[in-house]
């Protein structure tokens, strides 16, 4: 039943996705903010698709840490699911997402059309300057930069590999940040066929304010980060025992993993 389900949804994510983009084309050349709604619009009816067909649904907490205008939203990143959902909450986003997204058919233009910054992780630090201007101009303009700090999907319970270039950006723009937690590995795995029933939560931390030294955000932040999204793995377990096997199976991935990146799931 697992099976038939992910399949069904896996091709109605797709026809869904494919279907937006087509009827949104007139609206590509508009503004920024109409081309964003494309992107809340396809989180909104994928949720209800992972709903109505594979029984996972959402739990939002802490909604009131949100803040209005610029902030850094900091998100621990363990499946595609956030991806789509981040957007939801904040009405003027920006992603920080790998060029090599821009150039596929309409998905890429559309990105562009709503202001998104692409860049060439393969150049590591060396990007840091221009990535510090871009988001100024974003911040400027009172929008929300979107980052995962540890820069790729991790499984659930795998260790932390945080990227010291969040402190960077946080200190360089005396932005807010604003930390999130998420358990969704557990439902939604990278690069997993099977999604499993549940409630995925996600959780808005208070905000860390602009003013403390690099290093000490930098560990704040990669704790409050992980001690959350630990309890509501924790969380999740508790009601369903058998998601106790994706924790081990993402610990083990990740163990084995080349350089220390986890390995490809089946």
């Amino acid at each position: 039943m697992l099976f038939l389900r992910s399949l069904v949804f896996q091709i109605l994510f797709f026809l869904n996705m494919f279907a937006l983009m087509i009827v949104w084309l007139p609206a590509m050349p508009m503004r920024r903010q109409i081309n964003q709604e494309l992107g809340r619009t396809w989180g909104r009816t994928t949720l209800w698709l992972l709903d109505k067909i594979c029984g996972l649904k959402i739990e939002w907490r802490g909604l009131e840490n949100i803040p209005k205008g610029a902030v850094i939203v900091a998100c621990k990143h363990q499946s595609i699911w956030e991806t789509f959902v981040l957007p939801i909450r904040f009405p003027d986003f920006s992603y920080i997402l790998k060029h090599e997204l821009i150039w596929l058919p309409f998905f890429g233009w559309y990105l562009l059309a709503a202001e998104q910054i692409a860049i060439d992780r393969a150049k590591g630090g060396k990007l840091m300057p221009q990535l510090v201007a871009k988001a100024k101009k974003i911040f400027a303009q009172g929008r929300q930069l979107f980052i995962f700090p540890e820069g790729t999907r991790r499984p659930a319970g795998a260790p932390p590999r945080y990227k010291f270039g969040i402190a960077h950006l946080y200190a360089a723009t005396e932005t807010p940040v604003l930390p999130v937690a998420v358990n969704s590995g557990l439902f939604w795995p990278r690069r997993a066929f099977i999604i499993r029933p549940g409630t995925v939560v996600i959780e808005f931390l208070p905000l860390i304010t602009p003013g403390i030294e690099p290093q000490e955000f930098f560990e704040k932040l990669s704790t409050e980060i992980e001690e959350t999204s630990n309890r509501l793995i924790e969380e999740a377990v508790a009601k369903d025992p058998s998601l106790a096997a994706i924790v081990e199976k993402g610990r083990a991935q990740a163990a084995k993993g080349p350089n220390g990146e986890e390995a490809p799931e089946s």
